[in-house]
């Protein structure tokens, strides 16, 4: 599926992938998605600034590139993912753009506030997804209900549920869901309105938190508001950052993210 709204101008392919350090073979096979979800996930960070800055966040392929790739920032699911998708397009792939309602720690149920990708590559399908952040996938999974994937030091699978499709990742042992979604095509202008919820509605989970994810295939990195998170998939350890300089200084030793000194984000417990 092409979601033309976003196809307004074609994406910059060797910014791109001088970006995610990626320089394999373009032909659109399976080899080639790998690497390039692979690549995207451990090079853009998941992050919602942005929203903690008060600067909208902007779904028009222009933007996404402008920010993702020109200015080595990151962001969140549906700027990660359409992203993808353009460039997916680009190099001949068959995507379609799914919505799927996040389960992972959620106490209700959700709206439809993450963007995923089905490709279909010959006769298989697989999901792509670069914008789920700290347990997300790094590598596509193959669209095959109650089948383990292995990636790296993370398990994950696919079941069926009342018509619905979950994905769900092992952790110490349990199956623990982290969203369900059907095959129904979204477009651009759902994606916007999700999106627009996303960033800005109190009960949004990522409107109160601030949160940037990288993944590597042996440790997730994540920053909680002021909390710095290492995961390394049987063991787990975390620090509070005391102040606003501590807090740049890692975003840029361990996410690649550099913000002017004096930079404040306005997220609870900043007292700004």
């Amino acid at each position: 599926m092409t979601i033309e709204p976003a196809r307004q101008t074609p994406p910059d392919l060797q910014a791109y992938l001088a970006r995610i350090g990626y320089s394999r073979d373009l032909q659109p096979t399976y080899n080639t998605l790998e690497g390039l979800h692979l690549a995207h996930a451990t090079h853009i960070p998941f992050e919602n600034l942005d929203i903690f800055l008060k600067r909208p966040i902007r779904l028009d392929l222009g933007s996404l590139l402008a920010k993702l790739v020109h200015a080595g920032r990151g962001g969140y699911c549906f700027e990660q993912n359409l992203l993808m998708l353009a460039v997916l397009q680009e190099l001949g792939f068959s995507v379609t753009a799914l919505a799927a309602r996040v389960r992972y720690r959620a106490q209700r149920v959700l709206p439809r506030t993450h963007m995923l990708l089905l490709v279909q590559i010959d006769g298989d399908r697989w999901i792509a997804d670069v914008g789920f952040g700290g347990e997300g996938l790094l590598l596509p999974i193959p669209f095959r209900y109650g089948e383990d994937t292995r990636q790296f030091l993370w398990t994950y699978r696919l079941i069926e549920e009342a018509g619905q499709s979950v994905l769900q990742s092992l952790r110490n042992g349990a199956w623990v869901d982290l969203y369900a979604f059907t095959l129904e095509p979204q477009l651009l202008a759902d994606y916007e309105m999700a999106s627009y919820y996303t960033s800005t509605h109190p009960d949004s989970r990522l409107a109160q938190t601030l949160t940037v994810q990288l993944p590597t295939p042996k440790e997730r990195t994540t920053l909680i508001n002021r909390e710095l998170i290492a995961d390394r998939g049987d063991t787990i350890s975390a620090r509070i950052l005391p102040d606003d300089e501590p807090l740049l200084a890692v975003l840029a030793e361990k996410f690649g993210l550099c913000f002017p000194p004096g930079t404040r984000f306005q997220f609870p417990g900043n007292g700004s």
